[in-house]
């Protein structure tokens, strides 16, 4: 029997930006290498043989949280919390290393308001105010709204007025009630979490997208999830980017009850295969696909940028969140190794800032690189 073709309407649709569900699971039916060309293809005629990444830092300022997740490793309540200070001292050693970005986030505290992460985001404004604040999930904003008898509209226009640049889409696991009532029963529902995100956009903040899959969801739960992002990048243009995130089956209550049943970490291919998909369901909808090397490992990153994936994040110089849930790929990466990894993948590296503006240094200027 001769391997299963993509049919040309569905390539027409993918060309299109119209890939229906239907057409994402004959997809999935196809030889892998040709589910990774389309997609290949469809990331080269996007965004040419670039390759961006962003020099940034984490900080998670708090590994308490009174959050029920099941996948979550952030369970310590006797943890720490760092002061603004604290969060300021690592800003700083961030600049020096040339970050252009924060990334803050943290668990859920149970005895915090909306002033408490405008505290931050402002102090950091006032120290650095040329670094960008990429911070708090929708489920903290929500959080935040909740703790401080407000809207979430208000507090994310006091975050914004604080200097809140971009969020994260993180919490948004699986956008599938269905999933979230077994892995995270007390974190914000789907229509939530599409409001908290979808008023962000609507108030000039832009966000990320992510999905954390490997897990109890289905193939059919995913590509809804994806779809879902589509239907909200329609309406409000406000995605930066999209990220897989492979499911950490370690030091977690879902993780340590697949591995009894014989279950681990998504294999490789798979994870491919949803990268590829993702690149062909977002074709002309969203630009960028993220590939993270501390998820997939440095190698398999690698290998992501031939199956749709033109990004590969950032330095982040410390990643607690993988780490505690058993990922052993590191916490840090220099630009310069970055670089390197995009080189011998045949493809042009490109620094860039939070919001995909090219950073050109003086390497790329040597090297002969140019932005269209």
């Amino acid at each position: 029997m001769s391997p299963i073709t993509i049919p040309d309407e569905i390539m027409e649709r993918a060309y299109e930006g119209k890939i229906t569900k239907e057409d994402a699971l004959l997809l999935l039916k196809v030889p892998p290498f040709r589910l990774f060309e389309l997609a290949d293809r469809l990331r080269y005629e996007t965004v040419g043989n670039t390759v961006t990444y962003v020099v940034n830092r984490n900080i998670n300022f708090t590994n308490r949280c009174i959050g029920t997740c099941g996948f979550c490793a952030f369970r310590d309540n006797s943890g720490y919390i760092m002061d603004i200070p604290e969060i300021l001292e690592k800003v700083q050693k961030a600049e020096s290393l040339g970050a252009t970005e924060v990334c803050i986030q943290g668990g859920l505290l149970p005895n915090v308001d909306i002033d408490f992460y405008t505290d931050i985001i402002r102090a950091v404004k006032k120290e650095f105010p040329h670094i960008h604040t990429h911070a708090f999930s929708p489920m903290e904003v929500y959080h935040a709204a909740k703790q401080s008898d407000i809207t979430v509209s208000k507090a994310l226009k006091m975050l914004k007025e604080a200097g809140l640049d971009t969020m994260p889409g993180t919490a948004a696991e699986i956008l599938s009630d269905r999933v979230r009532s077994i892995i995270c029963s007390s974190k914000l529902k789907t229509d939530e979490w599409v409001d908290v995100i979808t008023q962000a956009h609507m108030k000039g903040i832009n966000t990320t997208a992510t999905i954390m899959y490997g897990h109890i969801e289905t193939i059919e739960e995913r590509i809804d999830h994806i779809m879902l992002i589509r239907d909200i990048q329609k309406k409000t243009g406000g995605f930066l980017e999209f990220v897989p995130l492979t499911f950490m089956p370690y030091n977690n209550k879902i993780g340590d009850d697949m591995i009894r049943q014989g279950r681990y970490a998504t294999p490789g291919m798979e994870d491919l295969q949803l990268y590829a998909l993702a690149r062909i369901i977002l074709n002309t909808h969203i630009k960028n696909i993220q590939a993270s090397w501390v998820k997939l490992g440095k190698k398999l990153a690698q290998v992501a940028l031939y199956c749709g994936v033109n990004d590969l994040g950032g330095t982040l110089m410390e990643e607690k969140i993988s780490a505690s849930a058993g990922s052993n790929n590191g916490q840090f990466m220099s630009a310069q190794e970055l670089e390197w990894f995009i080189r011998s993948s045949g493809r042009q590296p490109v620094q860039r800032n939070t919001t995909y503006n090219p950073i050109i240094n003086i390497n790329q200027e040597q090297n002969g690189l140019r932005i269209a």
